[in-house]
């Protein structure tokens, strides 16, 4: 398993909300990283903003706050398999010493998403990021490739690229927030709506239905935040 990442010039546009990545690609730099999982990507991630900000490594302490843990030691395991996978290092007996041996920037591109009729989100064999420098991202944002032209009219095309944000609060989604859901038959790409007990995905094209589940069927993972698109043309 292998990580990508993404070298870009980056352009900003604004359209009804949605912020548009327009970018000319330059070709991948490619660096051998065994993968990690969501909990150890969102301490690394934390790691390497704190260190780069800060100029030297956190306490255990502010971790466990950075994390919303109330224990120590999912910390260190996640330090540990940091260290094994040769995110990160530190000095044995001396406290604040951790330092970044791989920093790399750019959030993780996990896979596909329909913007379209549900379909089951696809997974890569790889884990390509990219970097969008003028973007504010946090740890724990990701982003997946769009599979259909179900959020047109939102300006979300096939082969667009969604940067989305982890709902940690279900119940404070808003009306018509564009998301990432996961229903009994995969992920989809729509606006939200919540009508009782009845969760309504809506999409931005009128070439496809609204789609209709129980609120106990529904899982959402993501909020939108951006959109990125590739358009080809020469360097500048």
């Amino acid at each position: 398993m292998k990580s990508t990442l993404f070298s870009k010039r980056w352009t900003f546009l604004l359209f009804a909300g949605t912020v548009v990545l327009d970018t000319t690609a330059a070709e991948p730099r490619t660096a051998a990283m065994e993968p990690l999982t969501e909990a150890q990507q969102e301490l690394y991630d934390w790691l390497v903003i704190y260190i780069r900000e800060n100029q030297h490594s956190p306490s255990i302490r502010q971790m466990m706050r950075a994390m919303h843990l109330k224990s120590p030691a999912p910390i260190q395991s996640r330090l540990d398999h940091l260290r094994k996978k040769g995110y990160i290092d530190w000095e044995e007996g001396r406290a604040r010493t951790i330092r970044i041996l791989q920093d790399i920037q750019g959030i993780p591109i996990y896979g596909s998403i329909a913007a379209g009729y549900v379909d089951e989100a696809q997974a890569e064999a790889e884990t390509p990021r990219f970097n969008p420098s003028n973007f504010d991202t946090k740890p724990g944002d990701y982003a997946l490739h769009v599979n259909g032209d179900s959020m047109i009219d939102a300006m979300i095309c096939d082969g667009d690229v969604v940067i989305l944000r982890p709902i940690k609060d279900p119940q404070r989604v808003r009306t018509d927030t564009i998301v990432a859901a996961r229903v009994p038959d995969g992920t989809t790409l729509k606006y939200f709506r919540l009508k009782g007990d009845t969760v309504e995905l809506v999409p931005a094209n009128p070439n496809y239905p609204v789609q209709k589940f129980p609120a106990d069927q529904v899982q959402l993972q993501g909020r939108l935040i951006g959109v990125w698109r590739e358009f080809p043309g020469d360097d500048i």
